[in-house]
Formats: C-alpha cells, sequence, structure tokens
C-alpha cells in the first residue's frame, strides 16, 4: 500500500487571522448594541420632556453645530414659537427653558450621527484589512441603512408636529422606535453570534428556536404598543392597577369608541392602554412558559438557564411597568421602563442566536 500525503488546504486570510479579529469586531458590534441602547434612553428622555420638537429644521451637516451666540438662539427659539406645541404646551416658556428642551433633542441627532459615524468607519476599516467574515458583509450594509433609514424616519415623524399638531404622530413615533429596537436586536445578534463556541452537549431540540424567534417579535410587537401609550401619553391616564377605571375590561363600547374602528388601537386613550397591559400579561405568559418548555425539552443546561433569566427579566419589567403606570409616568420610571424593554430584548435576541448556535 503506498501513502500519499495529502496536505491540508492554506487557511484563508480570514481564518488565519480570525482568532484575532472575530472578537475585535464582535466588541465593535456590541459598542455600536449599546450605542443604540444609549440613543433609545436618549430618545425616551426626549419624548418624556416635550424636547422632540424643538429644533424645526433637518440639517443633516450643519446641524451638529448648536446655536453659538445670542442672536442665533433667539432665532431658534423664534423657530420654535410658530409651531402649535409653543402656543398650546409651554406659552410661557422663556429662552432659559427653550434652551433645556433644545439640548435633549440636540443630544439625541448628535447620538444618532455618532451611531452613524461608528458604523461606517469602523466596517470600512475592517472590510479593507480583509478582517469580516464573509457573510458578515451583507449583514452590516443593511444595518448601515437601517440607520440612514432610522434617520429619515426621524424626521418623518417630527415633521408630523409642525403644522397641526402639537406633539408628534404616535404612530410614526412607534416606528421610530421599532426601527431602533430592531437595529439593536440585530446587532446583539450578530455581536453574540461572533462570540459563540460549539456545544458542549447535545443540541436542544429545533422547535425551541422558532418558539424563540417568535419571542422575539412578540418582544417587538410590545414594544411597538409602549410606543403608542407613550406618543398619546395615555400612561398619565388610567393610573390604576389592576382595574382600569375601576374594572379589568373596560366595556366594548368604550373600548370602540373612535370610527372608523381600527382607529381605537392607535388614537384611542383606553385601548391603547388596555391593549398593552393585556399584551403584557401574554408576554410574561410566554416567557414563563418557554422556560418551563425548554427546562422539560433540553433538560438543566445552558438554554434552560437563558429562558429562565428572560422570564424573569420579563417578570421584573412588569413590576417596574406597574410602577412606572401608578406613579403617572415620571422622568426616571418612564426611562427604566423603556430600557428595562431593550434589556428583554437584547436578552431575547441572544438566547435565539445561541439556540440558532445550538441546533
Amino acid at each position: 500500500m503506498t501513502w500519499v500525503y495529502d496536505p491540508l488546504p492554506a487557511p484563508s486570510a480570514f481564518d488565519a487571522r480570525s482568532w484575532r479579529t472575530v472578537p475585535a469586531v464582535a466588541v465593535w458590534l456590541w459598542t455600536l448594541a449599546a450605542l443604540v441602547f444609549l440613543m433609545v434612553l436618549v430618545g425616551g428622555a426626549t419624548r418624556l420632556t416635550e424636547s422632540g420638537l424643538s429644533i424645526t429644521q433637518w440639517k443633516p451637516l450643519t446641524g451638529v453645530i448648536p446655536p453659538l451666540s445670542q442672536a442665533d438662539w433667539q432665532a431658534e427659539f423664534e423657530n420654535y414659537k410658530k409651531i402649535p406645541q409653543y402656543a398650546q404646551i409651554f406659552p410661557d416658556m422663556d429662552l432659559a427653558g427653550f434652551k433645556f428642551i433644545f439640548f435633549f433633542e440636540w443630544s439625541h441627532r448628535l447620538l444618532g450621527r455618532l451611531i452613524g459615524l461608528a458604523t461606517f468607519l469602523p466596517m470600512v476599516f475592517f472590510w479593507a484589512k480583509g478582517l469580516l467574515p464573509p457573510s458578515l458583509k451583507p449583514k452590516l450594509v443593511g444595518v448601515l441603512a437601517l440607520g440612514g433609514l432610522q434617520g429619515f424616519v426621524g424626521w418623518w415623524m417630527v415633521k408630523s408636529g409642525l403644522v397641526d399638531r402639537a406633539e408628534v404622530a404616535q404612530e410614526r413615533l412607534a416606528l421610530h422606535l421599532l426601527l431602533a429596537s430592531v437595529t439593536f436586536a440585530i446587532l446583539v445578534w450578530l455581536a453574540a453570534s461572533l462570540n459563540s463556541r460549539p456545544p458542549a452537549v447535545a443540541a436542544p431540540p429545533r422547535r425551541l428556536f422558532g418558539l424563540a424567534l417568535v419571542f422575539v417579535v412578540a418582544a417587538l410587537a410590545q414594544i411597538g404598543l409602549g410606543a403608542l401609550v407613550a406618543g398619546l401619553r395615555a400612561g398619565r391616564a388610567y393610573n390604576s392597577w389592576p382595574l382600569m377605571d375601576g374594572r379589568f375590561f373596560p366595556p366594548l363600547d368604550q373600548l370602540m369608541a373612535e370610527a372608523p374602528l381600527w382607529r381605537n388601537f392607535v388614537d384611542n386613550l383606553l385601548t391603547v392602554q388596555f391593549q398593552h397591559r393585556m399584551a403584557a400579561y401574554a408576554l410574561l405568559v410566554f416567557a414563563l412558559a418557554q422556560a418551563l418548555y425548554t427546562r422539560v425539552a433540553a433538560g438543566r443546561g445552558a438554554a434552560s438557564r437563558r429562558a429562565a433569566a428572560l422570564a424573569v427579566l420579563v417578570a421584573a419589567q412588569a413590576v417596574i411597568g406597574i410602577t412606572t403606570l401608578v406613579l403617572a409616568v415620571p422622568l426616571w420610571a418612564g426611562l427604566l421602563h423603556q430600557g428595562f424593554a431593550m434589556i428583554v430584548l437584547g436578552m431575547a435576541a441572544a438566547h435565539a442566536q445561541a439556540l440558532n448556535q445550538e441546533r
């Protein structure tokens, strides 16, 4: 018998350096996820302080620089006085008060620009150096496109409050927050995929992955419903729990008081808050059922621990939500509630991604 030496093929440039480049890319992606998380919190503060309409123009480049002189500040203030919000909500506002709300919106827009740069410049560097896994490249381009779309939707949202309304349209606010949430979930997924290791035990049932994906979608839907509540300021109405205006289930004629019927789900304060409450209960039941089912189907292991942790996070979020409602949405509670929603979403995305790697 003749033995023929068949050497292994030389590794590609990426494979040869993957042990040190993938961690660097993962750190970058986790950093982007943290920045988007911060962006959501700043956006929440902007909404809760009624600051989102303080800048009435969209200047993608020159808008980086805030007013520098007293005359510039006065000109910005005069622009703000022309929109309905000033007359209807802040008719007694002085220049100092305007500077306060201007700061929140300016910070929010500045952070959005920084996230764009923090996405684009490192991506160009890693790409040019050949340090990106090939499968990651189109996904990163997609993330960059989502960021651009987010900026457009943000201005589209602001425009809705400059003419006939004293606040932005809640439907546009929900879309704006959902885009940020989807971007955050994708970044967590991609970052976690680079940190993942092959499972040391038998793979969990494939159906757990499908269940985890459905939970991610359910968490996103609940975030969207919460944005409708925020946009209508519905959290400052019906501030009792577990009853709403003395009832657990409000009368149907009140829930469906708007015409056409579909408007109730976006415009009726009672209905919007009620659907957010019911969806919260459903999400908690879903999380507990997923944790129990994962324990039965996969036994003791990483998948079960993640599912249990997710259920605990959802339960904590429910408590935070109830507290926020009963206190009529003080700034700290509103931000905690919004931030914790992103933590739940991030954990859900990480859990689904891990199951995807393990199956």
